[in-house]
């Protein structure tokens, strides 16, 4: 009986193999000798295997990257190093928040032109129910929805209130102000972030993404890597749950020491290659390789990362209580720890959706966050962080100045809500080189983006241009044309950078 150690190369000998082996090897042999010689072989060395399996890195086949999410430099210095994306799923009203319009407030009651209407009825013009106030030494214009924000961060924030996207559905806008495409199955602004820039931790994902209670509308198409590498998709946590092996599934062996986790993990890994090999380097497969490695690196600083409970009590005392709260302050601790990109994505089951009710809805879902953003951008700015990381707010689309009618089935009876507006919407960025103060603006009642208009990829060409990249040349070529996030669109707003 033979005793010596299974060798996973046996497993795949075919005889198809052994016969090429045996009648064309030797051409391989000589051919192989030659272009070594020649320096036209590159990439991953048995010597650079060796030290990878040593380290516990992954290994990666010939002519490709040892670490895809190996920290790279942008094209050019840009100013911010890491992305927090607040998503306010739904969309939030844009008069009810950072857009006050007196006019609104003096016409309430009364029809407005017809340029004014959707494509759903919608009826007279809507006050909003919210007080507005001036705030910092900018005197920025916020309503007492978002005070707490306003009163930490007003001379801090880049407030655009002439954002303009192409349709007024949920799904199509999330998809263009995630992925830059509102049709086509194509990467996320994390993943594009993530591929050019790696991440500063290879124990943690690059791209994070925290949404509370299950996937939202159109689920991971908002977060997904589209053709590029799958290892760069965000990473899904539910935030509702505190234990650490609820929030991350499996990030425990049950029964296997670190040590046995890593000789499974390393034959796994040579089988995994050796199936690779005859498969073209798939990049499916890479990405599940990879994920396997991530896995087992996460064991220690994820559950360290994602503990809130380590910070001082004035700390937590100042983020608040809630759901919001903890992943807005794990959004703080993951960008402090190196993680490229964090969405923090708020509204979810109950969204900012308010098609009625909107004072009730509004108010409670502000309630939720305003406390915890206003203390992210303290406490950024306190560590010294606030400058290398660009904060982003916002949904999908705004909501119309005017009342939206009463359905069947949905708000019947009420006459209190908003529909959804995507001619003009407010969002805002702090941090990151980003210019403080406002820009664009819409009419007089809060409807349409006239004054500078600002659409979904020309926001992406500028974030991209914050990171260092030139978005017409930060390219991924896929079926024979070169794509980019802004697709053939877009131009930097250079008066949003500082």
């Amino acid at each position: 009986m033979n005793h010596h150690r299974p060798n996973p190369n046996d497993i795949f000998l075919t005889r198809r193999d052994m016969l090429n082996r045996c009648g064309m090897g030797m051409g391989a042999l000589a051919l192989g000798n030659l272009m070594g010689q020649g320096g036209m072989l590159h990439g991953a060395t048995a010597g650079d295997v060796a030290k990878a399996q040593a380290a516990g890195k992954p290994i990666t086949s010939v002519g490709q990257p040892m670490n895809p999410l190996a920290a790279k430099d942008p094209q050019f210095p840009g100013k911010a190093k890491h992305v927090i994306h607040l998503f306010m799923n739904g969309g939030p009203s844009q008069v009810d928040t950072f857009d006050p319009k007196p006019m609104l407030t003096k016409h309430h009651g009364q029809a407005l032109p017809a340029s004014f209407k959707t494509e759903r009825k919608t009826g007279s013009a809507f006050k909003s129910p919210f007080e507005f106030k001036k705030y910092g030494k900018s005197g920025l214009e916020v309503s007492d929805l978002f005070a707490k924000t306003a009163a930490a961060a007003a001379d801090d924030l880049c407030v655009i209130r002439s954002m303009k996207a192409d349709v007024p559905n949920h799904e199509p806008s999330l998809l263009l102000m995630n992925c830059g495409e509102a049709r086509l199955p194509r990467p996320s602004f994390g993943t594009w972030v993530t591929y050019g820039l790696g991440t500063e931790n290879q124990n943690l994902p690059g791209f994070v993404v925290m949404c509370p209670g299950g996937y939202p509308i159109q689920e991971s198409q908002n977060w997904q890597s589209g053709f590029l590498p799958g290892v760069l998709q965000g990473t899904y946590i539910d935030t509702q749950h505190t234990d650490i092996r609820k929030l991350i599934e499996y990030i425990k062996s049950p029964s296997a020491s670190t040590g046995e986790q890593r000789r499974q993990l390393d034959l796994l890994m040579q089988l995994n290659r050796k199936h690779q090999e005859k498969r073209q380097a798939d990049q499916k497969l890479e990405a599940r390789i990879q994920s396997f490695e991530l896995a087992f690196r996460m064991q220690a600083d994820a559950s360290d990362a994602f503990d809130v409970s380590k910070e001082p009590q004035h700390i937590l005392d100042m983020y608040g209580p809630g759901t919001q709260a903890r992943q807005i302050l794990i959004a703080r601790r993951l960008v402090e720890r190196g993680v490229r990109f964090v969405q923090v994505w708020h509204g979810e089951g109950q969204p900012w959706d308010n098609h009625d009710d909107i004072e009730t809805g509004h108010k409670r879902l502000a309630g939720q966050c305003d406390q915890a953003i206003a203390a992210l951008l303290t406490d950024l700015k306190q560590r010294g962080m606030l400058d290398e990381t660009l904060v982003i707010w916002g949904g999908e689309f705004g909501r119309t100045p005017v009342v939206e009618l009463p359905t069947p089935g949905s708000n019947a009876g009420k006459m209190n809500g908003r529909d959804h507006n995507h001619y003009g919407f407010t969002m805002w960025l702090a941090g990151g080189g980003s210019k403080p103060g406002v820009y664009g603006a819409t009419d007089d009642f809060g409807f349409r983006a006239e004054v500078n208009p600002v659409h979904v990829h020309d926001l992406h060409a500028t974030l991209m241009h914050l990171l260092g990249f030139d978005h017409e040349k930060f390219t991924y070529r896929y079926a024979g044309r070169d794509f980019r996030l802004t697709d053939v669109h877009g131009t930097v707003i250079k008066d949003l950078i500082a």
